[in-house]
């Protein structure tokens, strides 16, 4: 373990990180090593070569992927550096691993954490993603082609707040500084009250249809996604 890292709560990383060399050595295909090393994981933060890592947004939220970053980092050499950028970029394991062993290899309370994720992060992203593409559509289909802003007027069609007034109320919500710098870890964080924002601010029958909004524009990119990777693997006959 570095000797800049801090933690918080019961220090198990060095019991993590020793599981997941001994698991790669001993044989099982990496996505399950990783997986049962998080399961062993309960420091919620640490700070490590003087960056700080959160792995619960909002104490709710389990960032694995952030997580499965820093693991990833103590084992360089032992995955395929392609499989790596596939998982940490787009959240997918190679596709031999069996995805329905997720919740049996992660154990109850952080598989919850991986769903609140999925949703209140990586949906959530999706359905600003989802809104955007429809308001670009739309000025296309009017003649409209230089026009900027989508992501800035797609959450007012969301949330019915500008995306600078959430920033502002999420900001003090926090007790952050207003005019402070955006972070990833803060994006992730905001994303994830933006979710919490709207499911208590919209009806049951709103909510459902932002949420299969989201769902429906990750499952159009997870499949853009296999179709290029599908097409890059295709070698032209000399």
């Amino acid at each position: 373990m570095d000797s800049n890292s801090t933690t918080n709560g019961d220090d198990t990383r060095r019991l993590a990180v020793d599981h997941l060399k001994a698991a790669l050595a001993e044989g099982p295909d990496w996505p399950e090593a990783l997986l049962t090393a998080m399961a062993l994981w309960t420091a919620p933060s640490e700070v490590r070569k003087k960056r700080k890592y959160n792995y619960f947004i909002a104490g709710e939220a389990f960032d694995w992927l952030l997580l499965a970053e820093r693991l990833l980092d103590e084992i360089r050499g032992s995955v395929p550096p392609d499989e790596i950028e596939t998982l940490l970029f787009e959240g997918r394991f190679p596709i031999r691993f069996d995805t329905e062993r997720i919740p049996e290899l992660l154990g109850g309370d952080k598989y919850r954490g991986y769903l609140n994720y999925h949703y209140g992060v990586t949906v959530e992203e999706a359905l600003q993603l989802a809104c955007e593409l429809e308001l670009r559509k739309r000025d296309t289909s009017n003649g409209v082609k230089y026009r900027n802003g989508y992501s800035e007027q797609a959450f007012p069609l969301i949330y019915r707040k500008s995306r600078e007034e959430l920033l502002c109320m999420f900001r003090e919500s926090e007790t952050l500084d207003p005019e402070g710098e955006s972070s990833m870890a803060e994006h992730r964080a905001f994303t994830y009250w933006l979710f919490k924002y709207r499911w208590a601010n919209s009806d049951k029958a709103r909510i459902a249809s932002d949420t299969t909004k989201g769902l429906r524009q990750l499952e159009r990119m997870e499949n853009a996604s296999r179709r290029h990777k599908r097409n890059d693997a295709i070698t032209v006959p000399r």
